[in-house]
């Protein structure tokens, strides 16, 4: 061990609370418990349980899942998962790579991930099951008339604060300055 961590502990911050969130959410939309028997990250690692949640959020969008074969076969599972991800609308900014869970080198990016599938679930009408995550902003767009935007433009607003009022007079603090000419 370089460096005196494990190697998953080098890599991104973990956070076992968000963690333990993401696995709850699988748990309910996939309708299985994790393996008691295996932390997180190796539960997650042959992506069987992550085409497995996929396939519950949109039907069909991984075709095969592979459950024996190897670990070529397993790397297939995780590249499917990132690929229905993009297809379900996930930015590829949050997606992780598969090395990330593979070799556990950034296991915190794979939970981000998860967190950004179940904030883009919240954009499909045809889920009804749980969501994880706070609910993505919306777009709200407003049309002024000209005659509006004219007079908008000469309100000075109370963001840009007031002089009202605004002296200097009464404030005495600190010491006067003193200037002696002539020494």
């Amino acid at each position: 061990m370089p460096g005196g961590r494990p190697l998953w502990q080098r890599a991104g911050k973990r956070e076992p609370e968000k963690e333990v969130e993401a696995q709850k959410w699988i748990e309910a939309v996939i309708g299985e418990k994790f393996p008691a028997d295996l932390p997180y990250e190796l539960a997650l690692r042959d992506g069987i349980i992550l085409c497995k949640l996929m396939n519950r959020l949109q039907p069909g969008i991984i075709t095969k899942v592979n459950v024996s074969g190897g670990d070529y076969k397993y790397m297939d599972n995780i590249n499917q998962f990132q690929n229905a991800c993009v297809k379900y609308g996930v930015p590829d900014v949050d997606l992780f790579q598969s090395t990330d869970l593979w070799d556990q080198k950034n296991i915190a990016l794979v939970t981000q991930t998860i967190f950004a599938l179940g904030r883009t679930a919240y954009k499909h009408p045809e889920w009804r099951g749980p969501f994880l995550g706070p609910r993505p902003a919306e777009e709200n767009r407003r049309e002024f008339s000209e005659d509006v935007l004219r007079a908008g433009q000469a309100v000075i607003g109370l963001q840009a604060g007031t002089n009202k009022l605004a002296s200097q007079s009464g404030q005495s603090f600190g010491a006067s300055r003193k200037i002696i000419l002539g020494k």
